[in-house]
């Protein structure tokens, strides 16, 4: 069974930065891509980040380029959020998700697992 588990959540104030990750078990993803969504109240999920099997293509939504930072350990089954200069509008659950295909996408659909979500609270 397939299992996604995010961590490195939390509460920081305006400017600052967290980590996140994620964790998978219950089968090999090196060929997979791999992706990060989030969902503030009221509002849908979108699509934060996304990077290919290999790390060779990675795709950033245009909120966050320049801040946010993925990458992925294969060895380790385990994928990595660095958020930096953190803004209140950055505050939202952060799913983590594996494609069915070796290259990231924007939507939702494309990804077969997702995890629980972990809550990223930016003070001002």
């Amino acid at each position: 069974q397939v299992q996604l588990v995010e961590s490195g959540g939390g509460l920081v104030q305006a400017g600052g930065s967290l980590r996140l990750s994620c964790a998978a078990s219950g089968g090999t993803f090196s060929s997979n891509a791999m992706g990060w969504f989030r969902q503030a109240p009221g509002k849908e999920r979108e699509f934060v980040v996304a990077i290919s099997w290999n790390s060779g293509l990675i795709l950033y939504a245009d909120s966050v380029k320049g801040r946010f930072t993925i990458s992925r350990d294969n060895a380790k089954n385990t994928m990595y959020l660095q958020m930096n200069s953190l803004k209140s509008e950055d505050t939202a659950v952060y799913y983590c998700a594996i494609a069915s295909g070796r290259y990231g996408t924007t939507r939702p659909n494309d990804y077969n697992y997702w995890g629980q979500g972990t809550q990223v609270t930016v003070s001002s």
